[in-house]
């Protein structure tokens, strides 16, 4: 909600990751999601072939993000996926720097893993061509999806960055995320799945309007 010249609000965005098929992922659409996340990395169970990514990606409406999740992928990888499936965003959740992360042409965000001990705002400026962070739980020799969460009150309250925070979010926990941490935007996965990369629609729902309840309340 705008008024001329003055932020009133943000409403938290709502992002769900490691979609896997057309059907589901138009369904999640339907619930009013704000991007689909697309996973390029073949340990995870959520992976995605790069015919039924295009598939998805072309199947979605032209407001919806799409957001391609790759971990320490070479650059050719990279490109040989963005040369079939309409990405809007990127999203790095390796150790990939910031000059291999912009060399894309694409908005990204850079993954961070909240190690105990990190520096965050060191480790952000480190990113001046990031347009955000996802925040997620750290688990040792596991990149993202984890399906745990970290302590919260660690997510920075005075940020110029956009900041999507993920790791065990639920429709029964969202509420209480976003408003302890003010996020710009969650990101769910395991969170609201009957099974790995099929999402249960009720819980897809029942989160979006746990997150619209807390908007309003703001």
């Amino acid at each position: 909600m705008w008024e001329i010249g003055t932020l009133v609000q943000q409403r938290t965005r709502v992002k769900v990751c490691g979609l896997t098929s057309v059907d589901n992922a138009l369904a999640v659409e339907a619930c009013g999601v704000d991007a689909i996340g697309l996973v390029f990395y073949p340990p995870s169970p959520r992976s995605v072939h790069i015919d039924t990514a295009a598939n998805i990606a072309a199947a979605l409406g032209p407001l919806t993000h799409k957001v391609g999740l790759f971990v320490n992928a070479d650059a050719v990888s990279v490109e040989q996926v963005l040369a079939r499936v309409d990405l809007s965003v990127l999203q790095f959740h390796g150790d990939e720097p910031d000059s291999y992360c912009r060399q894309f042409r694409r908005p990204f965000f850079k993954a961070l893993r909240m190690q105990d001990g990190l520096d965050i705002a060191t480790v952000m400026a480190a990113y001046p061509s990031a347009s955000g962070f996802l925040l997620d739980a750290y688990k040792k020799g596991v990149p993202g999806g984890t399906g745990e969460s970290f302590d919260w009150a660690r997510v920075p309250k005075s940020c110029a960055h956009h900041l999507l925070l993920a790791g065990g979010l639920t429709p029964s926990n969202v509420g209480a995320a976003i408003e302890q941490t003010g996020v710009y935007g969650v990101d769910v996965s395991g969170g609201v799945e009957s099974g790995p990369g099929v999402k249960n629609i009720d819980l897809v729902r029942a989160l979006i309007a746990q997150v619209q309840r807390v908007d309003q309340n703001k």
